[in-house]
């Protein structure tokens, strides 16, 4: 691969598929993605979402870390204020004492889950106010070096986990430069404040004993197909299928209703939601990919193959990866 290429797999559940299926499938996606040379595979924790099947983001890294050899497996992200960082700690760090070396720990400051799912997860809606101490502490008890005087992270101590903070606006791009910590931006579903968050995480970086120099991640959606053709109508399945989800209220939609959606405020919100997203043949999603690259100024692009089924999304994984072999980094 010419620069870094990672996988966000956000451990879809189809329509009529089963949990069991989905994480079968998120499996074969990581050994597809670990065969084709990409950098790493990241889950993403959500909660009370019957279309996602990584809320228990640790337990399916353990899952896929144990049917895959050398690629890099992690959260992208963990929601910290929906825990202690003494219990993320200890999570991480068994995940490294059984895959050492491979484990990546990102973290975003959003809950990830609206009110009533913050309330039976206990989650004190004032603790996104901690995030900057709470990091701290987490990155604390993974260097050995606690700030809780008597209580270290037993698996996690001394296993330096590498940290990495998420998010969509100019606030974890500024802790991340301060914490001298790679910055991952979600700009493949909130795409606004990539170009200012970027330039502020570059400008304010200060080096840490983890990183050296900045370290760039941004989101990008990807459809690659064999024909354009194909592309196109895969992109346009997942855009309905996105819609009806979001705002269809848990109604089950025809097709002719799903594009009636799609033609009111709905469609234009996923539309904004989908801005950077590279759809087309290897050859188109190449040119595409490194004209991104190159607009968000990132030293790694961290893909979400957003196919509907998950042959198309394994042909996808295989087409992006050909297809970028032979680009200069």
């Amino acid at each position: 691969m010419s620069f870094p290429l990672s996988v966000l797999d956000l451990a879809p559940v189809a329509r009529g598929e089963s949990v069991g299926q989905s994480i079968a499938n998120s499996v074969a996606l990581a050994q597809a993605a670990e065969e084709h040379g990409y950098t790493r595979v990241w889950y993403a924790e959500h909660h009370n979402m019957d279309a996602i099947a990584s809320s228990a983001t640790s337990v399916l890294i353990s899952h896929v870390g144990a049917q895959t050899s050398t690629i890099r497996l992690g959260a992208g992200g963990v929601m910290l204020p929906n825990h202690s960082p003494l219990v993320i700690a200890e999570q991480f760090g068994t995940l490294d004492a059984m895959y050492p070396g491979r484990i990546d720990l990102g973290l975003g400051r959003a809950p990830g889950s609206d009110q009533n799912t913050m309330y039976a997860m206990r989650t004190d809606p004032r603790s996104s106010d901690r995030f900057p101490q709470d990091v701290l502490e987490l990155q604390a008890y993974l260097t050995g070096a606690t700030r809780v005087p008597g209580v270290d992270a037993f698996p996690g101590k001394g296993s330096n986990v590498p940290l990495y903070i998420l998010g969509s606006s100019t606030f974890g791009a500024q802790l991340a430069a301060a914490l001298g910590l790679p910055y991952g931006h979600a700009s493949h579903f909130a795409p606004q404040a990539l170009e200012a968050a970027v330039e502020l995480y570059r400008r304010d970086f200060q080096p840490s004993a983890q990183l050296a120099a900045p370290h760039v991640i941004a989101g990008v959606n990807v459809v690659a197909a064999d024909t354009e053709d194909d592309a196109r109508a895969q992109f346009a399945a997942m855009r309905r299928d996105r819609a009806t989800r979001l705002f269809g209220r848990g109604k089950d939609f025809s097709e002719e209703e799903a594009d009636l959606l799609m033609e009111s405020g709905a469609g234009r919100q996923i539309d904004a939601m989908l801005t950077h997203s590279a759809v087309g043949t290897p050859a188109q999603v190449r040119e595409q990919l490194v004209e991104f690259r190159r607009f968000a100024d990132a030293d790694e692009l961290i893909v979400g193959h957003a196919s509907p089924t998950v042959e198309q999304r394994l042909r996808s994984v295989q087409l992006l990866a050909e297809a970028l072999a032979t680009v200069s980094a």
